[in-house]
């Protein structure tokens, strides 16, 4: 099977033109939904069997490139449309099939009744091609034109509802957002890919890996790594870049938790992950890597901490968590990073899938402070989401506990404790807010009008996965429990990952030497902080909500100011996006276009036009002077051919 890898990209695209194609004429949603997310099923089964096939394998040869016809082949560029299988792309495929198979199930109901219905999974299935398409590349060509594809879905997705209002503008303007910005990113991503084929002329992962260190300088690695890093931030969302994602929120809930979960946010992290050994021979970008990582992590929970739309405060957090990936990758540890995708994913599709049912379940309210006692009107949504909330918070042995705390030990292993003390604080503002989110939404008496408003469980097709999803992010963990307690190896998920970044960890060498001791000691730090957190966060919104109040009026400024996201986007709108429409408007269309170029097109024309009207004087339609023309340039052409003999 796992040379049939090809038939899970296929099937995707097979459910897309089925559904893009024929299904307005289809109508029936139970066999348009059944398309969609049959054709996401199958393409898991092929992932799935060809996983185990690659288990079989020796540990040290679990890479095999299926090649599936050459698309360009020109002087020294040869790129093929093949695809590479190997411990990472295995991984990336699983959670991007798997994941995207729940969130397709949940669509059906959440979506039943829409007007586009069969558009909305024709999308879906496109967005699923184009991130196989990404994660399954053997070349950088074919992973950027999947990297684009997801761009483009997310444009689509994102701006589905593109008739509607969405804070400020409209969702249209979201969904330009998101693709304007990534292709900001997009740039630097082109630039890297220049900058590899000049180094190692190549573009193919098999000829330039093994070239890593041994063709150009370390200048030269710096710039791609650099390069790469900003077109990872584009699309994973990372400062300055990060503006995009919390406005993808305005699409339909099912479409945030693909975006946020389990496909495009995830691209820039396997980007980097993949590159690997290019990043260890890069110290000053690896430490960029981990700084801006850090950074993100930190401010967009502060950001968080105050939010009272329910997925703007999800998609703030997902924000966080990308911090945490890229701090992980910064400071080396890269089976870490892939971990916490992976961890990630479970709980972040459960708490967006958990926030859709309650929107649903709360006739499409998504203000907290309008909630509250909703766990006896949604009881199994109310569980998946505590469990959801649990995991993220990193309380053991729910998933995210065990990735969050590797990347915290790797952080003050590799980059020092400073590094550590702003994980671990950022740690305590994610639980903080979390349980924030669940006590006003769940807990407490509600806050809405019981008369008018009835709240309501969601069907099973959506309440099912969130269950999957739920097992998933309680028992998740466990293939990666810490060496401290498993031993040497003990590790499965990263013994499986050691292959991949096997020249990247030589080159990096062996972590600094600290005890079992410090590890532990600092992992209880984290978890007891984590616990404290939510302590806190029950006592304020549910005990004694005065205090909430009483400490935002106290400090209105800061209030405000994280209300208000630090006023990013309204600088950036004064800064950059103001100045470059006038320019664009002044400049560029009303003197360089409308003068310049239009000018020179029209004023070619109008000297035609000029010259023509002279000329057809001479056209009057009288057949005796055409013939007296005729007669003239006959005996001037005669006269000519005489005087040359």
């Amino acid at each position: 099977m796992i040379h049939y890898i090809y038939l899970s990209v296929v099937f995707p695209l097979l459910g897309f033109l089925i559904n893009g194609l024929l299904g307005r004429k289809i109508k029936n949603e139970k066999l348009i939904g059944t398309i969609g997310s049959g054709s996401i099923f199958l393409a898991f089964i092929v992932i799935l069997v060809s996983f185990f096939e690659l288990l079989a394998m020796p540990a040290d040869s679990r890479s095999v490139t299926v090649p599936f016809f050459t698309w360009m082949n020109t002087g020294e560029l040869n790129v093929g449309f093949s695809y590479h299988v190997d411990q990472l792309s295995i991984v990336m495929s699983l959670i991007v099939t798997g994941i995207g198979f729940l969130i397709h199930v949940y669509s059906i109901g959440y979506m039943h009744g829409d007007r586009a219905f069969w558009k909305f999974f024709a999308y879906l299935n496109l967005f699923i091609f184009a991130m196989m398409n990404l994660v399954l590349a053997d070349n950088f060509v074919l992973l950027f034109l999947g990297w684009e594809g997801v761009g483009l879905c997310s444009y689509l997705l994102i701006g589905y509802y593109y008739d509607r209002d969405f804070e400020k503008g409209t969702v249209a303007d979201a969904s330009k957002k998101a693709f304007i910005t990534n292709r900001i990113g997009d740039f630097g991503f082109l630039v890297a890919m220049f900058l590899i084929f000049l180094t190692f002329d190549s573009l193919n992962f098999a000829s330039v890996m093994p070239q890593i260190g041994k063709v150009g300088d370390v200048g030269i690695y710096e710039l791609i790594a650099i390069f790469l890093f900003i077109g990872a931030i584009g699309k994973s969302a990372q400062i300055p870049l990060y503006v995009w994602l919390p406005d993808a929120m305005a699409g339909p809930t099912p479409v945030s938790a693909l975006i946020h979960a389990a496909t495009m946010v995830t691209a820039g992290v396997y980007l980097v992950a993949r590159c690997a050994a290019i990043f260890a021979l890069a110290a000053t970008a690896m430490m960029t890597v981990a700084v801006i990582g850090l950074l993100t992590a930190f401010f967009a929970a502060t950001i968080g901490i105050v939010q009272n739309d329910i997925k703007k405060v999800l998609a703030y957090s997902t924000v966080s968590q990308l911090g945490y990936m890229f701090l992980a990758l910064g400071v080396g540890a890269f089976s870490a990073g892939i971990f916490h995708v992976m961890t990630h994913a479970f709980f972040k599709a459960l708490l967006f899938l958990g926030a859709g049912s309650v929107i649903h379940g709360m006739h499409e309210k998504q203000d907290i402070r309008h909630y509250g006692g909703l766990q006896k009107y949604m009881p199994k949504t109310f569980l998946t989401f505590l469990i959801g909330a649990i995991a993220i918070a990193g309380i053991p042995p729910f998933s995210g506990f065990f990735s969050k705390d590797e990347i915290l030990w790797d952080a003050y292993a590799n980059g020092g404790l400073l590094f550590w003390i702003i994980g671990v604080i950022t740690a305590l503002m994610t639980a903080f807010y979390m349980f924030r989110l669940v006590n006003m939404t769940f807990l407490g008496k509600p806050r809405f009008d019981e008369h008018h408003t009835h709240p309501h469980e969601s069907p099973s097709v959506m309440t099912v996965p969130l269950m999957v999803l739920a097992v998933l992010s309680v028992i998740g963990g466990l293939i990666g429990i810490p060496e401290v307690f498993s031993g040497e190896g003990g590790n499965v998920f990263k013994s499986w990952l050691a292959p991949v970044f096997a020249d990247a960890n030589l080159i990096l060498g062996p972590h600094g030497a600290h005890s079992h001791f410090e590890e532990i000691l600092l992992m209880v730090l984290s978890v007891a902080g984590a616990a404290g957190a939510i302590y806190l966060a029950r006592h304020i919104y549910l005990n004694s909500p005065a205090i909430a109040t009483n400490t935002a009026a106290k400090f209105k400024g800061i209030y405000n100011l994280l209300l208000n996201k630090y006023f990013v986007d309204e600088v950036y709108q004064k800064t950059i996006i103001t100045p470059t429409v006038k320019l664009s408007e002044k400049f560029l269309w009303k003197q360089a276009d409308n003068k310049l170029i239009d000018g020179t097109v029209n004023g070619v024309a109008k000297i035609i036009t000029i010259i023509a009207d002279h000329f057809r004087k001479f056209q009057t339609g009288v057949a005796q002077i055409y013939a007296v023309v005729m007669m003239v340039g006959i005996v001037i052409t005669i006269f000519w051919i005489m005087s040359r003999l």
